[in-house]
């Protein structure tokens, strides 16, 4: 049904997309570590009876993942919707 240019270049944007969510959450992932090496006064502060570790583990972590889900989710919804209708233009303006 689609041809094989329509196919690479949706291919092309959605690796690009994936890139940056897989960036995104390598950046979530090794962020608590981090902060706790180069910060440790810092993460030790207590939020609400928890260390800041804990509290950004337990009430951060999921909230963030789940954002950089559906971020990838609809763009990439977004993405071959934009594709299909490039498409249909370029069907449509053919004689």
């Amino acid at each position: 049904i689609h041809s094989e240019e329509f196919l690479h270049a949706l291919v092309r944007k959605q690796l690009k997309l994936s890139i940056a969510c897989a960036l995104a959450f390598l950046v979530v992932l090794l962020g608590l570590p981090l902060a706790n090496y180069f910060w440790p006064e810092l993460m030790a502060t207590r939020v609400l009876g928890f260390t800041l570790t804990w509290f950004v583990l337990g009430i951060g972590f999921f909230p963030a993942v789940w954002a950089i889900a559906f971020f990838f989710i609809r763009r990439s919804i977004a993405l071959e919707e934009e594709e299909v209708r490039e498409v249909q233009a370029d069907n449509n303006s053919k004689p």
